[in-house]
């Protein structure tokens, strides 16, 4: 008789797609979201945790010794305890290059709106500053191209490659601070202290770890450009966001674009959600979600689930 794998979702809510059922046997339960305090109830029994930002830490795992494979339904890790995995022979699989059209378009959103000013010409509209303009156009805020301007690109996987293709079409040089230099025709290798200093627009792309962790703090923000911006689409906690929120108030930076914070969903105190000025625009973790990503997503997590079921594991971050 085939063994039935029990297979539960954390946070069900947080993937909008279609899910086919995986082509082995199996009972499948959805939990829209999960309190962490849920978390060991709700996977007794189960052989297969898939969590796309609910934690599993050691103490859960303590108390889950049926568990064979936590799915992660993201590219990041960072929520799951690898080492507790690894003493236990947990396979830990992850989802990858899925959203390499999703996250660059909503970078370059980002950058475009905040290199062209497009919410302070919009705050000026609906405050009526054009209509009593005494000229066509009410120029009352810098406008630069991105054509000859320099891209920073700092993390260059999947994603930053995408990134630097947008770059290219609109005419930037792309520069690159990454763990490995990059052969690659037209892409200039830079220690980060260069890149921060000496790019026009400054974007993330790289996971957040203990090497990683504030690795933009206030010295790092002084360093660049004062018509610079700093675009995070990656990780929060990369960035100190404290030194951020008064480097935009002081006009040490141009500008930023967020769609990411350190705690999410954010507190209130959280600094930058206080940041009330249009040089700023935080989105809400969403530059991976379009639909299109979202069911790419789903789809290659059925893929991992039924490859390792298989015992051909895909896509794993444990076992190394």
């Amino acid at each position: 008789m085939l063994e039935q794998h029990k297979i539960v979702f954390l946070d069900r809510a947080s993937l909008q797609a279609a899910i086919r059922p995986p082509a082995f046997a199996h009972a499948w339960v959805d939990h829209e979201i999960t309190s962490r305090d849920e978390v060991v109830d709700r996977l007794q029994n189960a052989s297969i945790a898939v969590t796309n930002k609910v934690p599993l830490r050691r103490a859960e795992l303590d108390r889950l010794p049926q568990l064979k494979m936590i799915a992660v339904a993201a590219t990041g890790t960072d929520i799951i305890d690898l080492a507790a995995c690894q003493e236990r022979g947990i396979v830990v699989s992850n989802i990858r290059n899925y959203a390499t059209a999703s996250l660059p378009e909503h970078t370059f959103a980002l950058i475009l709106a905040l290199r062209r000013n497009l919410r302070a010409y919009a705050a000026d509209v609906e405050a009526g500053k054009w209509q009593r303009s005494q000229q066509f156009c009410f120029l009352d805020h810098p406008i630069r191209d991105l054509a000859g301007s320099r891209l920073g690109i700092v993390g260059y996987g999947a994603l930053g490659r995408s990134v630097a293709a947008l770059g290219r079409a609109f005419g930037m040089e792309i520069c690159v601070a990454s763990r490995s230099p990059v052969d690659e025709p037209g892409v200039v290798n830079l220690p980060l202290p260069e890149l921060l200093r000496t790019s026009d627009v400054v974007t993330l792309h790289l996971p957040l770890g203990p090497a990683t962790r504030d690795m933009i703090g206030r010295a790092e923000l002084a360093s660049m450009k004062p018509t610079a911006l700093l675009i995070n689409t990656a990780r929060g906690g990369l960035v100190n966001e404290t030194a951020l929120a008064d480097a935009l108030r002081d006009g040490t930076i141009a500008g930023a674009g967020f769609d990411v914070l350190d705690g999410e969903p954010p507190r209130d105190d959280n600094p930058l959600l206080h940041v009330k000025q249009p040089n700023f625009i935080l989105t809400p973790h969403v530059a991976w979600a379009s639909q299109e990503a979202m069911q790419t997503l789903a789809d290659q997590l059925v893929d991992n689930l039924e490859a390792f079921v298989a015992g051909q594991p895909r896509n794993m971050v444990l076992p190394k």
